[in-house]
């Protein structure tokens, strides 16, 4: 459980030496990687799947289903206090913006369609993540 005393923060330019380029343009700026092309789209090891920025733990790997949209979807965070919903008005859309509790790392978007037993979809840029395999 994340806890706001716990806050993440540093300059930006320690942001850019500890991300690669496109980890820096996902979680710091809310870019968005191409359909397809993330490393964990279409990974099915066992373990959990942690913020790249500050390696808060974020999904399970037995929450992770294939949706179609070619980035990894979640059904359920692992810790909801972990995750942090806002309102995300860009590019004339109306959607609801996942970020990471303790960094505010953009991590991806959160829709009403996925499968039981929450209904929902995590839609997670594979560029925000890291992986830890189970033991």
């Amino acid at each position: 459980m994340s806890d706001q005393t716990n806050k993440v923060v540093k300059p930006d330019a320690e942001w850019r030496n500890q991300l690669d380029p496109i980890e820096y343009q996902v979680t710091r700026h809310a870019a968005t990687e191409r359909a397809f092309t993330g490393k964990f789209w279409d990974h099915h090891e066992k373990g959990i799947y942690t913020c790249v920025c500050c390696d808060t733990p974020l999904f399970r790997s037995d929450a992770k289903f294939d949706s179609g949209c070619g980035w990894p979807s979640y059904f359920e965070a692992l810790d909801p206090a972990n995750v942090i919903e806002k309102v995300d008005r860009s590019h004339g859309m109306l959607r609801t913006e996942i970020i990471c509790a303790v960094c505010d790392a953009h991590l991806g978007h959160v829709f009403p369609d996925g499968p039981p037993p929450t209904g929902l979809r995590y839609c997670i840029n594979s560029a925000s993540l890291r992986f830890t395999p189970e033991d």
